[in-house]
């Protein structure tokens, strides 16, 4: 027997309004769907119609773009997660996209492969990072040139010679000032270290100087060309700022689709670890980044936030339910390194916040 669901739980299952399933039932958009009373039923096995109004979001790219430096933290694992969240079928007309704290830009890379936005902005704290970004943009090829240099005289080389290569290039990125004349020379000091060091790690000491000890990689890529040249066409539009995430303010408006990926607050001792600068994100950080999301909140914009679920390790905290108190809490699965005892690392919830 053929069972049947309301518009409201259609809406909800296809994450569009009820006022939409309503028109393409009357539409006669989906087949089987009647009206009883003065409410439409759907059949429960009924899938969602193509709507023609999602053209905002036409996936008009066929180049797939990658992150081009491995970062800790980063969102590969929620990025159909957070995708899910964009308006649906045309309800919400957005133009614009910010990701003010874009790290190595896992959902960035995603949206431009995929989505057409008229404008995106994306920022950070991290200088050497975003400067990495602006020279891609500005200056791919002499990038690509010093980058192969690089891995040329690198792979080669045996173990010894591997480490002597790379803390001379680490000694020259620390000690190498950044300006307009030195900014592709940096960046790709920066590339080469994030490919060839630890679990590409990005630590500074208090000196703000990186620190991190060569990697064990056999044949690292660390010029990856077409990656490299494709994210240069992708960035033509894409306004690049280096900067606290408050400076995202002046762009943001009720057209915006804003993704913030914050330094996760920590849920064991083990992981509380701030990598990318030598200025922790503790709670007021926390306290502080939620009174900014009720500001852009207040202007209309769509907002997905993501940060550490405190309920894997103490089901007592409720810090970010009191935090986001009005806001949309989801909980998503993930695979993330929570303990140093690998036998207890594996599958944990993570947040993902949206209004």
């Amino acid at each position: 027997m053929l069972s049947y669901i309301s518009a409201k739980d259609a809406a909800k299952k296809w994450n569009i309004s009820q006022r939409r399933v309503a028109t393409l039932c009357s539409e006669e958009r989906i087949g089987g769907a009647m009206m009883v009373g003065n409410m439409w039923i759907i059949p429960a096995n009924a899938e969602k119609p193509i709507d023609k109004r999602t053209v905002r979001y036409e996936k008009t790219h066929k180049t797939e773009l990658k992150p081009f430096v491995k970062w800790v933290g980063g969102k590969g694992q929620l990025i159909d997660e957070i995708e899910k969240m964009f308006p649906a079928d045309g309800e919400k007309f957005l133009k614009k996209y910010a990701e003010p704290m874009v790290g190595g830009g896992a959902l960035f890379f995603s949206v431009l492969s995929k989505y057409r936005f008229k404008e995106l902005y994306i920022s950070d704290i991290n200088s050497e990072l975003i400067n990495a970004y602006a020279a891609i943009k500005q200056d791919v090829e002499a990038l690509i040139v010093r980058l192969n240099e690089m891995q040329m005289t690198f792979l080669p080389l045996d173990d010894n010679g591997r480490k002597y290569y790379y803390y001379n290039i680490r000694d020259k990125f620390n000690t190498l000032e950044l300006s307009d004349n030195t900014s592709v020379e940096k960046a790709a000091y920066f590339i080469f270290l994030n490919k060839t060091c630890f679990n590409g790690l990005y630590r500074v000491n208090r000196k703000g100087q990186f620190n991190v000890p060569m990697g064990s990689y056999k044949n690292p890529t660390i010029c990856d060309e077409e990656n490299l040249r494709n994210i240069h066409s992708a960035l033509r539009n894409v306004t690049i700022v280096c900067g606290d995430y408050t400076l995202s303010k002046s762009f943001i408006d009720s057209k915006t689709f804003v993704y913030i990926d914050p330094p996760y607050r920590p849920i064991s001792e083990t992981s509380a670890f701030t990598s990318y600068n030598s200025d922790a994100f503790d709670d007021n950080e926390q306290i502080r980044l939620a009174k900014f999301i009720d500001e852009i909140n207040e202007v209309g914009a769509k907002i997905v936030l993501s940060n550490s679920d405190p309920k894997n390790v103490n089901p007592e905290d409720n810090f970010f339910e009191d935090l986001y108190k009005s806001y949309t809490i989801h909980r998503v699965s993930a695979t993330r390194m929570i303990n140093s005892n690998a036998e207890k690392r594996g599958r944990i919830n993570e947040l993902l916040i949206c209004n």
